[in-house]
C-alpha cells in the first residue's frame, strides 16, 4: 500500500475511487429557465440520507445574464492531476451553450453554497472562432479544455476545443496546433497512455436550437463521425464514420482504466450503442454492439418511434454500462464483462412516451408485451423520460434527470416544461443487476419558488464517473 503524502485531487486510479467508500452528500445541477424570464441557476441538493435536508435544494446561485441554456458543467482539476498537490478541484466550470458565455463558479469556499467568481464572455470565445461550448475536462498541465459546436454567433456546424488557462480561466488558444477544425462537435475524452483523444459530433446548432428535424439529419446537418486525434501533436489522424445507425454519436466513455484500448459511444437517434477499440495495427475502429429496436405505432409524427439514447456512463469497475431512451422512456443496466457482447442485467421504465392511455399507441414491439404504466415518485407523477445519468463512485446509487435540451424538450414533452423536471435516485443491484426507484427520494424542480425549471447534468463535488479521466502515471500513488 502506497502512501500519497498531500496529493491532488481525485484518486490515483479508477480501483481507488470504487473502493473509496466515498459516499456523495451533495450535488451541483444547472437549472434552465426555458423562456428566458430569468436566469438560469445552479442548485445544491443534499443527497445525504442522515441530513435533516436530504432531497431537498438547499442552494441556488442565480447567474447574471438571461438566456444562457446552461447544459453540461466540469472541473478546473479533477484525477487526472492527482499527482500534484498545488492542484485544487475548487472550481466548477458552467458554460451556456446557448450564450457563448462561461461561468467559473467557486465550489471551495463554502461548497454547499457556491459563489460566482468569473465569467468568460461570449466575445473572449468568438475571437478565436468557436461558439457554443458544451464539454469541459481538467487537463494535466492544469488548463481547462471545453469543446465547442460551432463557428460563432452564425451558428454554423464547426468542432473544435478551447484552452482556458487554469489559473485566470481566460481563453488561451485552440487545441489543435493548426486551427484544424471538424464539421461537428459534441464531446471527448482523452487517454494519454495511448496517445489518444476521440470526439464526437451532434449537428450544426442552428438546426438543433430549432428543435429536432429529420429532414435537417437526411440534409447531412448532424454527424456520424468518431474523430481521432494524436494527443500529443494536436493532429486529427483518423475518422470513424459510423453510418446512418450512428447518426448523432454523443457522449463518449473510455473504460477508466487508463490503459484500456477501448470504451463505448451512445448514439441518440436510433438508439444504438457502438464499442470503439484499437485495432492491432494502432488505428482505431468501432463496431456496433447493442441496437434498441424502433417500435411501431400510432398517434406519433413517424410510424416507427426510435428510442433516442441521450446519455451513457460506465461503473468505475468498467463491469456495466447505462443508457437512458429518452424517447421510449427507460433506462438500461448491461454487464460489459464481455466488452463485445454487452447483457442487459437491469431495465426501468420512468415516464416515456409510450405510456398505457396515453395519445401514442403501440402496435409492434419487438421487446415488450404491454406499453408502460404511468410512473409515480412520492406521489407524484413522472413527465418526460429518463435522460443524464451521474452514477456513484461505488456503482450502488443512479442519479436520473429528465430534461434533455430545451428546444427538444419543448417539441418532445412540453407537459414536463410546463411542470418542471426531476431528480430520481435508483438504487443498483451491483451483484447480479437490477435497478430498483428508491421511493424516499425525489426533487421535482416544478417546485422552485420562481416556477419549474428544467434541470440537467449532476455533478458531485468530489469527483463523479463522467468528469475524471484517469492516468497512468499516478497509479504508484495508489493507496490500495
Amino acid at each position: 500500500m502506497a502512501k500519497c503524502g498531500g496529493c491532488g485531487p481525485g484518486y490515483a486510479t479508477p480501483r481507488d475511487a470504487f473502493l473509496s467508500k466515498s459516499i456523495e452528500k451533495i450535488v451541483y445541477i444547472p437549472c434552465i429557465v426555458l423562456d428566458k424570464s430569468r436566469p438560469d441557476y445552479l442548485v445544491t441538493v443534499d443527497v445525504n440520507p442522515s441530513s435533516p435536508t436530504y432531497s431537498q435544494v438547499i442552494s441556488r446561485l442565480h447567474f447574471p445574464y438571461i438566456g444562457d441554456e446552461i447544459h453540461h458543467t466540469g472541473w478546473n482539476a479533477c484525477s487526472s492531476c492527482y499527482d500534484n498537490p498545488e492542484r485544487s478541484r475548487s472550481r466548477l466550470i458552467v458554460p451556456g451553450l446557448g450564450s457563448d458565455r462561461i461561468y467559473v463558479v467557486d465550489v471551495k469556499t463554502d461548497p454547499k453554497n457556491p459563489k460566482l467568481d468569473k465569467v468568460v464572455e461570449p466575445w473572449e470565445m468568438h475571437k478565436f472562432g468557436v461558439s457554443t461550448p458544451h464539454t469541459t475536462h481538467c487537463l494535466a498541465d492544469g488548463d481547462v479544455m471545453i469543446s465547442t459546436l460551432g463557428d460563432g454567433p452564425e451558428k454554423n456546424g464547426k468542432g473544435s476545443f478551447l484552452l482556458l488557462d487554469g489559473e485566470t480561466f481566460k481563453p488561451k488558444g485552440t487545441y489543435c496546433k493548426d486551427g484544424e477544425t471538424l464539421p461537428f462537435g459534441y464531446d471527448y475524452w482523452y487517454q494519454p497512455f495511448h496517445n489518444v483523444m476521440i470526439s464526437t459530433e451532434w449537428g450544426h446548432p442552428r438546426c438543433f436550437f430549432g428543435g429536432l428535424d429529420l429532414a435537417h439529419v437526411e440534409g447531412g446537418s448532424y454527424g456520424t463521425h468518431l474523430n481521432v486525434f494524436d494527443w500529443t501533436e494536436r493532429k486529427l489522424i483518423q475518422k470513424i464514420d459510423l453510418g446512418k445507425e450512428g447518426v448523432m454519436p454523443l457522449e463518449i466513455r473510455f473504460l477508466h482504466d487508463p490503459k484500456a484500448t477501448e470504451g463505448f459511444v451512445g448514439c441518440a437517434l436510433f438508439a444504438n450503442v457502438f464499442r470503439f477499440f484499437k485495432t492491432a495495427d494502432g488505428s482505431w475502429d468501432a463496431e456496433k454492439v447493442i441496437d434498441i429496436p424502433n417500435k411501431k405505432v400510432d398517434g406519433w409524427i413517424l410510424p416507427e418511434m426510435p428510442g433516442v439514447m441521450t446519455d451513457i456512463i460506465l461503473s468505475m469497475d468498467d463491469k456495466y454500462l447505462y443508457f437512458s431512451n429518452w424517447l421510449h422512456g427507460d433506462v438500461r443496466q448491461y454487464d460489459i464483462t464481455d466488452t463485445r457482447n454487452p447483457k442487459l442485467v437491469g431495465q426501468i421504465f420512468l415516464g416515456g412516451s409510450i405510456l398505457k392511455g396515453g395519445p401514442i399507441t403501440v402496435t409492434h414491439d419487438t421487446e415488450l408485451s404491454v406499453q408502460p404504466e404511468v410512473r409515480y415518485a412520492k406521489g407524484k407523477r413522472i413527465y418526460g423520460a429518463p435522460q443524464m445519468l451521474q452514477l456513484s463512485l461505488d456503482g450502488t446509487r443512479l442519479y436520473v434527470t429528465t430534461s434533455l435540451f430545451g428546444p427538444w424538450d419543448k417539441q418532445f414533452y412540453p407537459d414536463m416544461v410546463e411542470k418542471g423536471s426531476m431528480l430520481f435516485k435508483i438504487n443498483v443491484d451491483t451483484k447480479n443487476g437490477g435497478l430498483q426507484l428508491d421511493n424516499d427520494f425525489l426533487v421535482d424542480f416544478g417546485d422552485e419558488p420562481d416556477g419549474p425549471v428544467l434541470a440537467h447534468e449532476v455533478r458531485y463535488p468530489g469527483g463523479d464517473c463522467t468528469s475524471d479521466i484517469y492516468l497512468n502515471n499516478t497509479s504508484h500513488l495508489s493507496k490500495i
